[in-house]
């Protein structure tokens, strides 16, 4: 079932969806496929497709990413990590820690290839590859009636999750962990943002 959108619609109300994902609901196979077909539309930043899509929805599977998610998230705030959330923001992520485990699918997007310690523009190319086919499949899901949110706590222990999924750590580099679940209503409305004008420059800085 898709939403009615306009484009525009689409690209200002596509939310981080964390604390109204419906844990109940089941999501179909197909649907995901449908919108992992759209992702693989998504602009790349060379010749070849180098990255992958990793769908999980194993019970035990999931539970292991929940733990080492919520193990990932007390490291960031022992760091001091999220000192600039609002409080909707960091009850949310909350909620999210202990439910991530029920939520019906987690989506991993990866991409060949390792980036640990290389200069911004190795860095940069390889980003540029897997996120435009990431925030793709979001689109697409949004665009359906389901939720998704770009998380990344769990790469604290990528090599853990790695193992726990069989990827191939040393050729391979997670880039988040997006659950996905139909969403409880689908009126989300624009975010609150800066003004355009404190992060838009013109020619210069």
């Amino acid at each position: 079932m898709s939403i009615d959108l306009s484009n525009d619609e689409l690209l200002s109300t596509t939310r981080a969806v964390r604390k109204r994902l419906d844990l109940t609901r089941p999501v179909p196979q197909e649907v995901i496929l449908e919108c992992l077909k759209l992702a693989q539309q998504a602009p790349t930043a060379g010749y070849a497709e180098d990255w992958h899509f990793v769908v999980v929805t194993d019970a035990e599977k999931k539970a292991g990413l929940a733990d080492l998610w919520r193990q990932g998230a007390a490291a960031y705030a022992r760091m001091g990590g999220g000192g600039k959330a609002g409080p909707r923001v960091r009850d949310a992520v909350v909620h999210l820690a202990e439910h991530l485990h029920e939520v019906p699918v987690h989506v991993i997007p990866c991409v060949e290839g390792r980036t640990d310690g290389a200069p911004a523009l190795v860095q940069a190319g390889k980003w540029a590859s897997i996120v435009p086919a990431a925030w793709s499949f979001m689109l697409a899901a949004r665009s359906r009636g389901l939720g998704t949110a770009w998380t990344s706590f769990h790469l604290f222990h990528e090599r853990e999750a790695a193992e726990l999924l069989g990827i191939p750590y040393d050729d391979v580099m997670q880039a988040a962990l997006i659950p996905v679940a139909y969403s409880i209503g689908t009126d989300f409305k624009p975010g609150r943002r800066k003004p355009l004008e404190s992060i838009v420059h013109w020619d210069g800085w």
